[in-house]
């Protein structure tokens, strides 16, 4: 029987580090998936004043070059989506790196009406200790609307997110569920070069490289060649 998979990722290619090679498993299996991001990826960049270090408000690029780079970063989320087989994909506009000055409440209601709509079996989201505030928001609001009262969520899954989970302190993301992608690794390393703004040359974490380093260190957990990590949350059965 087909899963209804819903991803809830705080950024573009989010999704491709912690989970690229399950997703393509999801659409092999002809599950329904659907992609919903929740920050722009671009807005963080802000100048500092000199004298007081505080953050302006006035970006260190142009409004109509931030607006193509925000362009930019959803056309390659997109390109990567189909290559993956996901026709689902929705973006939203919270600033990058500021979440956790938005209010919670608002957040969850966001994804609660994303729940309502896709009915999902399944959800996959950031994890809620990663050194990333936008993944501790998103995380977070993600348990919040999903309280098992009103429509009923039976799995919650946390994704890794290269360069943020690994970084963090306390380092947390205790995986306990493993999911064999030695026949999507190579799908997921191209989706993730298709963020040409965001892949990047080894040792950095988001190296096509290091992706395949990862994988295979999970792999050798569970006894694959390559796997990808989750922090299962919750499992209700019916």
């Amino acid at each position: 029987m087909a899963v209804n998979v819903l991803i809830i990722a705080a950024h573009p290619d989010d999704e491709i580090l912690g989970m690229g090679g399950t997703i393509s498993k999801h659409t092999s299996q002809n599950d329904d998936v659907t992609i919903i991001y929740m920050a722009t990826g671009i807005t963080a960049r802000r100048e500092l004043s000199n004298d007081k270090h505080e953050i302006k408000n006035i970006p260190k690029i142009t409004q109509q070059q931030w607006q193509k780079e925000i362009n930019q970063l959803r056309i390659d989320a997109k390109k990567s989506a189909k290559l993956l087989s996901v026709k689902n994909v929705k973006f939203y506009d919270f600033p990058d790196n500021e979440m956790d000055g938005i209010q919670l409440l608002k957040v969850v209601k966001i994804i609660e009406k994303e729940i309502k709509e896709t009915k999902p079996d399944r959800i996959y989201t950031n994890h809620y200790g990663d050194l990333n505030v936008d993944h501790k928001v998103v995380g977070n609001a993600v348990l919040t609307a999903c309280r098992p009262s009103g429509f009923l969520v039976k799995e919650i899954l946390c994704f890794e997110v290269l360069s943020s989970t690994e970084w963090s302190y306390p380092y947390n993301f205790s995986p306990n569920y493993f999911s064999n992608i030695e026949k999507h690794l190579t799908k997921k390393v191209n989706a993730m070069k298709l963020f040409k703004s965001e892949i990047r040359e080894f040792p950095h974490p988001r190296s096509s490289e290091n992706i395949r380093n990862v994988a295979a260190r999970w792999g050798s957990v569970c006894g694959f060649k390559a796997a990808e990590a989750f922090e299962l949350i919750r499992k209700i059965e019916k």
